[in-house]
């Protein structure tokens, strides 16, 4: 699959410059090159990786009058992350204290984004269908300033599901909402169950009073997660967040907060998160510093300290932990080929402690030694093309997310 989106993906730009004026397209991408040093991992010791993360290509092409969108990413970590990438905290897909590789078709999405133009409505519908992010909690941490993912990507994104979503908007306010198929994927070469679909669905309303300040607050429920087959229980998920911009001059200032909770197994397992983070990009200079304190499960883990067993044939939670983070980091931007080409070299910190809540088997100082840890990266990040890119949003037009880290223009928007 990741062969065919390649060439796909590739192949396809050659002839773009001579399509019709009705037809627009647009490639981009972005990879990392990083080395990432981690003490403690689980088993205790140290251990320092050096790997390419985050390596997308997307291809955007709109027909009819942009009343036709198309989006579709390729995501290759399948082959560069096969392990995953080392960041204590992070779980998800049968990893544990790594990052998963996401799926070689990350994104595959047909909108139609005003269904009603011909009636000249004060209103906005739009139809979206395909592979993609459900509408449900904050942007992709990819399109975001921190390097790191977050231990809360699970309970605040949904992402790689068979989806069928409307949005309405009107004025300041949108409405969305989805159905999904529920299993999240096992490998990176996994399609979705589509004998699931519609076994889950999501809603989101997002409120942008003036013009950098946006609010969105979710919901969720996720049909039996970590077992493909429909044998597992449902995952419930609540989300709100706040997210603000401001430009002056050539500085740019951004804020964002999210709380989220998510309950599984009618509400015997509950786990809460809350996330602040903040960058500012004055000139080439991109200082940006993340707090999170996250809740996540403790699964049964394989001989390898690093992998849980996957697919769970019951509730296997040992135990509940709670991980508190502190990460910083510094980045300078280079731009060049007529600003669509940016290079930025970075450093990134990140340190945390580790508490165990609750009652169960797991105890967190057993598996790692002692109760906090701390991470150091060195990187490059690529990318191309990718100003103003909102991972996850489809159909309606969203204002752009030209902040640090995700190919952050000087050029006001």
């Amino acid at each position: 699959m990741i062969r065919v989106s390649a060439v796909a993906l590739i192949g396809a730009w050659a002839p773009l410059a001579s399509l019709p004026a009705q037809l627009t397209a647009r490639l981009s991408g972005q990879g990392i090159l990083i080395y990432t040093h981690a003490d403690p991992v689980p088993g205790g010791g140290s251990l320092g990786e050096a790997r390419l993360v985050q390596p997308i290509l997307m291809l955007d092409l709109g027909a009819l009058r942009q009343r036709l969108l198309f989006h579709v990413t390729a995501d290759f970590e399948g082959w560069t992350i096969p392990n995953g990438e080392l960041a204590p905290g992070d779980w998800g897909e049968g990893f544990v204290d790594r990052r998963h590789p996401h799926t070689y078709l990350h994104e595959l999405i047909l909108s139609t984004p005003d269904v009603l133009h011909r009636w000249d409505l004060p209103v906005q519908l739009s139809l979206s269908a395909g592979k993609g992010f459900v509408p449900f909690g904050s942007d992709d941490p990819m399109s975001r300033p921190v390097e790191r993912f977050p231990v809360n990507h699970h309970w605040c994104q949904v992402l790689e599901r068979a989806v069928g979503m409307a949005a309405l908007q009107a004025g300041r306010v949108t409405v969305e909402a989805a159905l999904f198929n529920g299993d999240e994927p096992e490998r990176p070469s996994q399609a979705p169950n589509l004998s699931r679909f519609g076994d889950s669905w999501a809603g989101r309303v997002t409120l942008r009073p003036l013009i950098g300040l946006e609010w969105q607050t979710s919901a969720a429920t996720v049909h039996s997660p970590e077992s493909r087959g429909g044998a597992g229980t449902d995952t419930h998920l609540l989300s709100t967040s706040l997210r603000v911009e401001r430009r002056a001059g050539r500085t740019h200032l951004y804020g964002f907060v999210e709380w989220g909770r998510a309950s599984e197994a009618n509400g015997t397992f509950v786990f809460h998160t809350v996330l602040a983070e903040a960058a500012v990009a004055a000139g080439r200079h991109r200082p940006y510093y993340r707090v999170e304190r996250t809740e996540r499960p403790e699964d049964a883990r394989t001989l390898d300290p690093f992998r849980t067993v996957r697919p769970h044939l019951d509730n296997s939670i040992l135990g509940i932990d709670r991980w508190s983070i502190h990460t910083a980091g510094y980045g300078v931007r280079f731009g060049a080929a007529a600003d669509r080409l940016e290079l930025q070299p970075f450093v990134e910190i990140s340190y945390g402690r580790i508490a165990q809540v609750g009652a169960g088997l797991f105890d967190p100082t057993a598996v790692y030694g002692r109760a906090t840890f701390w991470t150091a990266s060195v990187g490059l990040r690529v990318g191309w093309g990718m100003d103003g890119h909102r991972m996850g949003r489809y159909g309606v037009p969203m204002e752009p997310m030209n902040m640090p880290g995700m190919s952050l223009s000087d050029r006001a928007p």
